[in-house]
């Protein structure tokens, strides 16, 4: 990625002619629309603009609306997506085995590959859930690699992977980071803000988890934590909204175990859940995730979409948004027989608007409004698996893929411009984060069994 030295201006761009999903209640979706950006903001959204200086754009065959959230992305596995196996070996024993082999490169080199790639997809807006934070260096290597990216974020700072669950994580290491990265917003040039994410009743006692609440609270940082997803509900979001932690500071993921008293409680608090459609299905073992999304809705919760990691599925949120709306529908003979379907326009706020409120970051993305900041993605409708046009939202949500994405915009800074990154070595990321995966794997020894090194490129599985 580029350095700091190396950043692109933020410059003035007239993109005209375009379908516009504004994402903004007030203007709408139009079918031929400019966009006017100066200084990294959006100024204008119309027809016929015009704009003394600024660079036009011809969007004429694109679809242009604002970049996606992510709102929650393990992003310092990211290199390891691809070491599960079907021999038993799946994400919690994949993770498991070799949390604790990556070093500081390894981080740096994980989450610079999961930076890009979201870039080429249209994420422009990511919570990076860290939760193995190893040391204050392994820190640094990923709040490092966002300052390169240029991407927008919240870094949510957490837990060593396996503290036990009755050990409280002091965060010895919270103040010298938010002195160090955050105490202005030049050093991350005002893209990141800091976060943390706790372990909540999942994976640590109650006792341990309200300690450590009452200290962010006290700190006042936004709280992230995953909630039940694998086994009966042990989180009460009534008890959470009596004890003051509910609102838009504090974000659910996973919750496939909430109760309409829950699903209450967070609409009352304007408290988000981030709902990660693969991994509900593949490792909510308890309860049914698409009873939970749909009754999540009805109740008036904000719901954004997300990856969780990449050994579950990829931070495509073209995909996302195509599988939670087809899952999304009344089921005979449910408690959701007759709730209302997902529409389109309700998916793609899920993945715009809804992630950047549930950031705390919807006054300034996730949707084209003039004031707001320029991010912004154009997608190809020439293309293939697209063509021909008709209704633009049903595109974006049935049709389009990361390959559609010509250019992406991130505070007015052009990183992707006819289907090609700039200011990003693909070819050295691709190489760093396989030198890691490479070291990872072959330091995991018995729990890794390699069957085969052909042309470099070692195959493995899991060791019986």
């Amino acid at each position: 990625m580029t350095s700091e030295q190396g950043r692109p201006p933020r410059g003035a761009y007239l993109i005209k002619g375009g379908a516009v999903i504004t994402v903004d209640p007030k203007l709408g979706t139009l079918p031929k629309a400019d966009v006017l950006v100066r200084g990294g903001a959006i100024v204008d959204v119309g027809i016929n603009l015009a704009a003394a200086g600024a660079e036009a754009i011809d969007a004429s065959r694109m679809i242009v609306m604002p970049g996606f959230v992510d709102s929650h992305y393990h992003m310092w596995s990211t290199l390891g997506r691809n070491f599960l196996s079907d021999h038993g070996f799946e994400y919690f024993p994949a993770k498991w085995a070799t949390a604790e082999l990556y070093d500081v490169a390894d981080f740096h080199n994980s989450v610079t590959l999961g930076l890009a790639e979201l870039a080429n997809s249209g994420v422009t807006t990511v919570n990076n859930w860290s939760h193995n934070n190893r040391s204050p260096q392994h820190v640094d290597a990923e709040l490092l690699a966002h300052r390169n990216s240029m991407l927008r974020a919240r870094y949510s700072i957490g837990h060593i992977d396996r503290l036990p669950p009755d050990v409280i994580n002091t965060f010895d290491d919270l103040d010298r980071v938010q002195t160090e990265w955050f105490a202005d917003g030049a050093r991350l040039d005002g893209l990141v803000h800091l976060g943390v994410n706790l372990r909540g009743m999942v994976q640590s006692d109650a006792r341990v988890f309200h300690e450590e609440m009452q200290v962010m609270l006290r700190r006042g940082l936004p709280v992230c934590i995953h909630a039940s997803q694998t086994r009966p509900n042990s989180d009460d979001a009534a008890d959470y909204e009596r004890r003051g932690y509910l609102g838009p500071r504090f974000l659910f993921c996973h919750y496939i175990a909430a109760t309409d008293s829950d699903r209450a409680a967070m609409a009352r608090t304007n408290t988000s859940l981030s709902f990660s459609t693969h991994s509900e299905l593949r490792l909510g073992e308890h309860g049914d995730p698409r009873i939970a999304l749909m009754k999540a809705r009805a109740a008036r919760v904000s719901v954004t979409l997300s990856s969780d990691a990449t050994s579950i599925a990829p931070p495509n949120m073209f995909e996302n948004m195509r599988f939670t709306w087809n899952m999304a529908i009344p089921w005979k003979q449910t408690e959701t027989e007759n709730l209302p379907p997902l529409g389109f326009h309700e998916a793609i706020e899920m993945a715009t608007i809804n992630g950047a409120r549930a950031l705390g970051l919807d006054h300034i993305t996730g949707s084209l409004t003039p004031g707001k900041r320029a991010d912004i993605i154009l997608i190809r409708t020439g293309d293939l698996n697209i063509a021909p046009l008709a209704n633009i939202e049903t595109t974006v949500v049935q049709s389009a893929t990361p390959a559609n994405v010509d250019t992406v915009m991130v505070d007015g800074r052009i990183l992707k411009r006819h289907g090609l990154l700039l200011y990003y070595d693909v070819p050295r990321i691709v190489e760093r984060a396989e030198t890691s995966a490479w070291r990872i794997r072959t330091a995991a020894g018995g729990a890794l069994k390699p069957v085969s090194e052909a042309a470099g490129n070692p195959v493995f599985t899991a060791a019986c």
